[in-house]
């Protein structure tokens, strides 16, 4: 790894167990090498002693939040020396976009879905805030990714100029064989328990299955959870609830599913995905999909070919597509072929960084000329 090109990866909170898409990225940089940065520290599997933490008694956070400017934190990221910063998430962006300015390093935001959807459609000040601090942290960035097409239409629509955004779809770890183990769930479930990921309707469809009712494996933790889990429980739904989990014991437990479960929708506040890296993990280890027709998705799953995709809120149709699948063992192995065969193409972690790396090279280059100008 090179080490005379530096990036700050930020993130105001370091780092939750849920974004291993933001570790895995930024550990599989070959010329550009990584320093994560952050606000405050997250206890999680994600967390690591050598991440630079700018308040790590919270002081000074406060006032970082409210002005969007901090000496702390442009004293932390001098230390740091970065030729670029890359934020995650648009409001994180906003956070860092005034030291960044001011140190003279170009900015990279990108953005993944509830900052773009959810977020600017906040009613009252806290919404006319939060749509001023984009709209400031898009005109700041060099350069915006979303992480789909859906997303990036959102990042325009709420004042980010098109020649800045790019689509840039996060890759994962593509293992060189499927791992051989005994399947102890007909379906997993994994990510965040929040209305957008659409598990009331998934229990909702389990429910209506029988003969034998699948054995589901919910993996994740969040608001809903004790909710989800009264559901399951009144609609009798043969369902394990093992909380979050490190990124080996999910990656383990997809292994020993049959199908993984993607029912996302539109939450009731706007909330969207962006493109759930669960998809991609499931695809690369040979699992088939059901999910839904909701914002990226369709960028990974094709319809009929690596999974089934149904209209969102619908628990009738995807109870369908899962009775589908259950019931036939030759179509889930095609399925998983094309899947796994499709992440390899599309959505490999080495060569998705290899294109990140290439934004990052293209920020500086345009950020040198426009310095000689």
């Amino acid at each position: 790894m090179s080490t005379d090109r530096r990036v700050a990866i930020w993130r105001s909170a370091m780092l939750p167990g849920s974004e291993t898409f933001i570790r895995g990225q930024g550990d599989a940089l070959a010329r550009w090498t990584p320093t994560y940065v952050g606000a405050t520290r997250i206890e999680s599997a994600l967390s690591r002693t050598q991440d630079v933490i700018a308040f790590p008694d919270g002081r000074g956070f406060l006032r970082l939040r409210l002005t969007g400017a901090s000496p702390r934190l442009f004293q932390t990221l001098s230390e740091v020396r970065p030729e670029l910063v890359h934020a995650h998430f648009g409001g994180d962006g906003w956070l860092v976009s005034h030291s960044a300015g001011r140190l003279g390093v170009p900015l990279v935001v990108t953005v993944h879905g509830h900052d773009v959807t959810r977020q600017p459609t906040a009613p009252g000040a806290k919404g006319v805030r939060y749509r001023r601090n984009l709209q400031t942290v898009f005109r700041r960035a060099a350069m915006v990714i979303a992480v789909s097409e859906v997303i990036r239409e959102q990042a325009v629509r709420w004042g980010a100029d098109p020649a800045k955004v790019r689509v840039h779809h996060t890759g994962v770890l593509v293992p060189p064989a499927v791992p051989m183990v005994p399947k102890r769930w007909d379906v997993v479930f994994v990510g965040r328990f929040t209305a957008k990921k659409g598990i009331d309707d998934l229990l909702t469809a389990l429910a209506s299955m029988h003969s034998p009712r699948p054995r589901a494996l919910f993996i994740g933790d969040g608001e809903l959870m004790p909710a989800m889990r009264a559901r399951a429980e009144d609609l009798r739904v043969d369902a394990t609830f093992v909380g979050s989990r490190s990124p080996e014991a999910v990656q383990r437990h997809l292994a020993e599913s049959r199908i993984l479960a993607c029912p996302s929708k539109t939450a009731p506040d706007g909330d969207t995905e962006g493109l759930p890296t669960t998809l991609l993990e499931a695809a690369a280890l040979g699992l088939p999909v059901a999910a839904t027709r909701h914002s990226g998705i369709p960028e990974a799953v094709v319809d009929g070919e690596t999974g089934l995709l149904t209209p969102e809120a619908d628990p009738a149709a995807l109870a369908g597509s899962l009775t589908r699948l259950l019931g036939d063992a030759e179509l889930r192995h095609r399925f998983g072929v094309q899947a796994r065969r499709r992440v390899s193409t599309h959505f490999d972690l080495v060569e998705q960084t290899r294109r990140l790396e290439e934004l990052y090279d293209e920020s500086t280059a345009a950020a040198r000329l426009a310095s000689h100008r």
